[in-house]
């Protein structure tokens, strides 16, 4: 059945008056009508099924049929990405969405290449955040993942407050194995360095805020390849990469 996210605040009666983007999609890209169903999520756990009443061009109506919580499954990560340039940021939030990822909070440092233009900067956000709904319902998750707006790499650090906290950092770094705790922390953190990656300034500034530098292996991999690779791990791990429903 077809899933799609609306604002929290259109589930909360027995008759839901469907966003116009979403109406467009159900007329003209699925060719949805009165009487069929789909289910409406609130991105916090809550789903509706729902019937469609009305469909018209750029607005529906729906019945609410049944309503039940559904829970995140997915250990909670939070990827602080230092901004990458071009679009590469789009891909980091697609991708990291189908991981698992919880939390992204793109930051910038010293030798991030990506920028967000002066006046382009609601418009940057609100297409990330279209981006992470769209990943979050082809992935079928039931909670949408946290975007924080762009900060300074120390801003983002000092608000961090993962309890597991790990910094990819290619130099004086431990492999991945010998930091991961047996036990399931509460959450985790994980640090991705821009292009030029980070300073030597940076890295030391990171492990005052309780980061963990660590590599992967021998390879060094893409800004926008490390937090993918890091969050595969620590979902199989600790998450439900290795978790049959």
């Amino acid at each position: 059945m077809h899933r799609f996210f609306v604002p929290a605040e259109t589930l909360q009666s027995a008759e839901v008056e469907i966003p116009k983007d979403v109406a467009h999609h159900l007329r003209t890209v699925l060719r949805l009508g009165p009487d069929d169903e789909i289910i409406l999520l609130d991105g916090n756990g809550t789903l509706c099924r729902c019937r469609l009443a009305v469909v018209a061009k750029q607005s529906a109506i729906a019945h609410v049929l049944a309503r039940w919580q559904e829970p995140e499954t997915a250990f909670p990560v939070e990827l602080i990405q230092a901004l990458p340039k071009g679009d590469k940021m789009d891909l980091v939030l697609q991708k990291g969405t189908e991981l698992g990822i919880s939390h992204f909070t793109p930051a910038l440092s010293e030798r991030s290449i990506g920028t967000l233009p002066a006046g382009r900067h609601a418009k940057r956000l609100d297409r990330w955040e279209r981006i992470i709904c769209e990943a979050a319902r082809q992935c079928r998750r039931p909670v949408l993942p946290r975007l924080s707006e762009p900060a300074a790499l120390e801003a983002a650090l000092a608000a961090c407050r993962a309890e597991l906290r790990l910094m990819l950092w290619e130099e004086e770094s431990r492999p991945l194995a010998r930091v991961l705790p047996d036990s399931p922390p509460q959450q985790a953190a994980v640090l991705v360095g821009p292009e030029g990656g980070f300073s030597s300034r940076e890295a030391e500034m990171a492990r005052g805020h309780g980061f963990i530098p660590v590599r992967l292996g021998p390879r060094i991999l893409r800004t926008e390849t490390a937090g993918f690779a890091m969050a595969s791990i620590l979902q199989f791990r600790y998450g439900d990469l290795n978790y049959s429903p």
